[in-house]
């Protein structure tokens, strides 16, 4: 088997580090996009310690990406081919400023919706074109239902998610892939803000693995760690005058 080729956007977010090590330990040919420049070189430095053959960098902000049919297809060149696509990056927010100040609703919903969203078809267009290859873009089991604590960043995440079944859907006819990852807490800089204790938080690196497995095998919309899917499928199907009861 040849190495794999892989873009990884938003690389130096938690999960794509972690991601891209698992890459790198299969001799994978890695692409690292992301904001910050001297972070991407670190990152990349690290990666072929770990036995990447080749790492490129490119610093972009990807929540105002310009042309992405054309950078997507540059990163895509200087791999010569593509085989995976790892859209990983993202803001929180705060959810009580989003709801007195538009712009600032209007920031997490570019960054985590409309420009993933850019991004996510111009990775779709390419695959299909190749008629090979995965997209993994990380979501959330935030966009499952809408929340009071966080609903502004959930109706981006959802609006991603149905996107990427979409997408999949499409890419079904000709042998490309597409996989939503909707990942519960995680233990990043993202979270920092938060109590991290009890069991339902995950480390980058498990929902790393995860991550891995899924651009290879599995279904369109994948749970990360899986015993999310019987959470939220109890808060869906919660009746609204006991929902609205909950502080959550």
């Amino acid at each position: 088997m040849t190495a794999p080729r892989v873009v990884v956007l938003g690389a130096t977010s938690a999960i794509a580090e972690a991601t891209a090590r698992l890459y790198a330990a299969e001799g994978a040919h890695i692409l690292l996009a992301g904001r910050r420049g001297d972070r991407l070189e670190a990152i990349a430095a690290d990666l072929t310690a770990r036995g990447a053959a080749a790492c490129h960098t490119r610093a972009l902000d990807l929540a105002d990406p310009g042309d992405v049919m054309a950078r997507l297809g540059e990163m895509a060149e200087a791999l010569g081919g593509v085989d995976y696509v790892l859209l990983a990056y993202g803001v929180l927010g705060e959810q009580g400023a989003a709801e007195q100040d538009p712009a600032r609703a209007r920031s997490i919903i570019q960054v985590n919706f409309s420009s993933a969203a850019e991004w996510a078809l111009a990775a779709a267009a390419l695959l299909e074109r190749q008629r090979r290859g995965t997209l993994v873009a990380l979501s959330s089991v935030a966009g499952d239902r809408g929340r009071k604590t966080n609903y502004v960043y959930g109706a981006a995440k959802g609006g991603l998610t149905v996107l990427m079944q979409g997408i999949a859907h499409r890419l079904a006819a000709c042998g490309a892939r597409a996989v939503v990852l909707k990942a519960g807490f995680v233990d990043t800089p993202m979270t920092d803000a938060f109590d991290k204790r009890g069991p339902l938080w995950a480390k980058p690196e498990r929902i790393a693995r995860i991550a891995r497995r899924a651009a290879d095998r599995g279904g369109p919309v994948v749970y990360a760690p899986a015993f999310w899917y019987w959470i939220m499928l109890v808060l869906r199907l919660l009746p609204s005058a006991i929902f609205h009861r909950l502080s959550i």
